[in-house]
């Protein structure tokens, strides 16, 4: 049986080895597609990338709606959203993920294997979203959250200020509580205090 753990445990390490040098040579690929001239580093394909023509389903309103969405989290003004501006992003929804699961969230729509998104990878949440295609819980949130097609970039921003609305209500309420039970302690320490100078008067007069 300890052999049979170890051929276990020996294909498992292959596995994940396999793995490992399958997205390493992805990465490598695309590279030397770039030093070719193929692509560039600045993503050349998305110069050429028509959204009208390749994402037929939407409109025209739609499509430059998504583009102001993906612009306002673009903080970095590189043409992608990395993981650290999807965390931010996400966040802003009331939908926080773990790092794991932000990645995750990348990979689903990450064709180009760069580890970030860019225009036509966003676009496509929305696509698979309408097709019922999305696999990770977090995309669905992003879709979901987000309704451009009937809210428009207006919309959008008026949920994004509900949601903080929201969390200051919440906050203000907290700190209501925390004042009262600040006061109800003062109160007990003074009664406390009261009681012991009683006390201590009683005792001297006594």
């Amino acid at each position: 049986s300890r052999s049979t753990d170890r051929k276990t445990g020996s294909v498992h390490v292959h596995a994940t080895m396999a793995e490992e040098m399958n997205e390493l040579a992805r990465k490598l690929s695309r590279r030397a597609q770039i030093n070719e001239g193929e692509l560039s580093g600045e993503n050349k394909s998305s110069q050429i990338f028509n959204p009208y023509t390749e994402f037929p389903e939407f409109s025209r309103k739609e499509i430059k709606d998504y583009e102001k969405m993906f612009k306002q989290y673009d903080t970095g003004r590189d043409n992608f959203i990395d993981l650290m501006e999807l965390k931010m992003m996400m966040e802003k929804l009331g939908s926080p993920q773990t790092h794991v699961g932000l990645k995750a969230m990348i990979k689903e729509v990450d064709e180009d294997a760069d580890d970030k998104i860019n225009f036509r990878e966003f676009l496509l949440i929305f696509r698979k979203a309408a097709r019922g295609e999305l696999e990770f819980e977090g995309l669905k949130d992003l879709a979901s959250s987000i309704d451009v097609a009937e809210a428009g970039v207006g919309g959008a921003k008026g949920f994004f200020e509900a949601q903080a609305a929201k969390q200051n209500h919440a906050n203000k309420f907290e700190e209501e509580i925390k004042a009262e039970q600040e006061a109800n302690k003062q109160k007990a320490k003074e009664a406390a205090e009261r009681k012991a100078a009683f006390k201590a008067k009683m005792a001297h007069l006594s």
